[in-house]
């Protein structure tokens, strides 16, 4: 069952994503919480810049999920897909930590009008359900998000 989610990104990484320099989004944590395990393909994305408007939309195409990872499996993980993530060495370096994580390889991406949604929590991935949706719902895209 497809599923919806609230991602929110630093303006130059949403940029990026709409440019099409950047296919994959990618969470890492130290403790299985929050959206580890709960993307899938066909999911579908509402795209908000970091204290800004919603303003785009993409489907999850595909989802790789990492567990006990380790620095070195972290390593691994930027040779491989950083082409597609586009994380700074800053970026990579600040998750050797993680236990865990994913990326999301995106496809279906649309620009929408800017949606202005009322979030004040820290969370920088919402799943979203009936009860907790920021009106986003309603939001109707062009085209077919597929899935």
């Amino acid at each position: 069952m497809q599923q919806f989610h609230l991602v929110i990104l630093k303006k130059p990484y949403l940029d990026a994503i709409l440019a099409g320099r950047k296919t994959v989004e990618s969470r890492f944590m130290k403790a299985k919480c929050g959206p580890f395990g709960k993307v899938a393909q066909g999911d579908k994305l509402f795209l908000k810049i970091s204290s800004g408007p919603v303003c785009a939309t993409a489907v999850v195409a595909e989802i790789k999920n990492f567990e006990n990872l380790t620095p070195q499996k972290i390593t691994d993980i930027k040779k491989q897909y950083n082409h597609l993530v586009c994380g700074g060495d800053d970026y990579w370096q600040s998750k050797m930590d993680s236990g865990c994580g994913f990326l999301a390889l995106l496809e279906n991406v649309r620009e929408i009008s800017p949606v202005c949604i009322d979030k004040k929590d820290w969370r920088a991935w919402v799943v979203l359900t009936k009860e907790n949706d920021f009106g986003l719902f309603k939001i109707q895209t062009p085209g077919k998000t597929g899935g």
